[in-house]
C-alpha cells in the first residue's frame, strides 16, 4: 500500500522511519492532494524528479495543509534510501531544494557524527530558499540559516527533531575536529598587528631616550620635571649664599 514503509527498511532511532513524523502530521499528509496525486507509486529515482521541481520548503500551512517538501520527506522515510543516496542529495550543488530535502531527511535519520560531518560544511552555502509560512505567505531564508536551525533547534517544520550527541562530546572523543570560527584568521591577524604596534612603540621610546628627545612616558616626564626643579632651586640658593641641594 502507498502508506507503508518499504519492507527492507531498517528501524531508525528504534522506530519505523515514518513515525519520525508525528501521527497528526502524517495523517494530514496522507489526506493531502499532493500526496494522492504525486507520491503514490514513487521510487527513489522518480522521487528525485519531484524534488527537482520543488520551489519552496516548509511544514504545514493554512488549514494544516502540508507542503510538497514535507510530503516528499515522508515519502523518503517510507522508501528508506541507503545512506550513500542520502549523501548524494545533501552534496548536490546544482539543485538547492534537492539539497534541502536531503539535509532535512538526514537530520531525521542520521547519527550525530553523520549530521555534523555532512551539514556543517553547508553553513557556507548562502543560497536563497523560499519558505512557506503558516499564513500561506512566503519569506526568503538562506541555506545556512536552514542548516543552522536543524543543528540547534528541537523542532522544525512541525516535526520534532531526534536528539543527537552534542558536538563537543564528539570533538572531545576525537571523532570530530573542534570548531574553528571563520573569523579566526582575522582575529589572529588583528592580534599580531596589535602586538607589533606595541613592540614598535616600545622600540621607539627606547630610541627617543637614547637621543635625549622628549617621550610620552609619564614616569620619564616626571623625572625630567623633578631634575629641572632642583637646578632652578640651586641657582636661587646660590644667589642667596645658601648651600646647594644634593
Amino acid at each position: 500500500m502507498a502508506n507503508r514503509t518499504a519492507v527492507d527498511a531498517f528501524q531508525v532511532h528504534g522506530v519505523d522511519p515514518q513515525f519520525l513524523i508525528e501521527k497528526i502530521t502524517r495523517t494530514r499528509i496522507y489526506e493531502s492532494q499532493y500526496w494522492k496525486e504525486n507520491c503514490f507509486g514513487l521510487n527513489i529515482e522518480t522521487l528525485v524528479d519531484k524534488a527537482v521541481k520543488l520551489d519552496h520548503i516548509g511544514g504545514l500551512f493554512g488549514t494544516n495543509i502540508p507542503t510538497p517538501f514535507l510530503c516528499l520527506v515522508l515519502k523518503m522515510l517510507q522508501l528508506a534510501p541507503t545512506k550513500d543516496i542520502v549523501f548524494e542529495f545533501v552534496r548536490n550543488g546544482d539543485y538547492k531544494y534537492v539539497r534541502a530535502l536531503g539535509v532535512f531527511y538526514l537530520r531525521l535519520v542520521g547519527s550525530g557524527l553523520e549530521i555534523y560531518r555532512e551539514l556543517e560544511p553547508l553553513l557556507a552555502d548562502y543560497r536563497k530558499l523560499r519558505l512557506r509560512n503558516k499564513d500561506r505567505s512566503y519569506t526568503i531564508i538562506h541555506m545556512d540559516e536552514f542548516v543552522d536551525e536543524l543543528l540547534t533547534q528541537e523542532r522544525t517544520f512541525d516535526t520534532i527533531l531526534p536528539r543527537i550527541v552534542k558536538r563537543h562530546v564528539l570533538a572531545e572523543t576525537g571523532q570530530l575536529n573542534f570548531r574553528t570560527s571563520l573569523l579566526q584568521d582575522e582575529l589572529d591577524n588583528e592580534r599580531n598587528s596589535n602586538e607589533s604596534d606595541f613592540s614598535d612603540e616600545g622600540n621607539s621610546t627606547k630610541k627617543r631616550l637614547k637621543l635625549n628627545l622628549p617621550v610620552s612616558d609619564d614616569s620619564v616626564q616626571t623625572k625630567d620635571k623633578e631634575s629641572l626643579s632642583i637646578e632652578e632651586t640651586n641657582a636661587l640658593r646660590a644667589k642667596l649664599g645658601l648651600k646647594p641641594l644634593k
